[in-house]
């Protein structure tokens, strides 16, 4: 399945530290190869938005990509913290992909 970044959220991505660029990248092309079917941990749905967070290293990175399914593609908004790393951060980053996905 096809997967796109927004334009910001590849910025985003080329703001993490190379070894979290490198486990996201490879992040994203599971989600590419299994599509909307890769469950957890790789994937969850973000509670109370109409994003899911995609997971590397099995959920033990620090940093998420927020994506949603739009017709037949994945769509990346943000990168940001994980929850319990940054809250703040991770809900603005939830509120910036939620923003972007809408426009997009």
């Amino acid at each position: 399945m096809e997967v796109e970044l927004h334009p910001d959220a590849a910025s985003e991505l080329l703001a993490l530290p190379p070894a979290e660029q490198t486990a996201r990248l490879n992040a994203i092309a599971k989600l590419e190869a299994i599509g909307p079917t890769l469950g957890f941990p790789h994937t969850s749905q973000v509670q109370g938005a109409e994003v899911r967070e995609l997971r590397a290293r099995a959920g033990r990175s620090p940093w998420r990509a927020f994506y949603r399914q739009v017709g037949q593609v994945l769509r990346i908004g943000a990168i940001g913290p994980e929850a319990a790393v940054k809250p703040r951060l991770f809900q603005a980053a939830i509120k910036r992909a939620v923003e972007r996905l809408k426009d997009w």
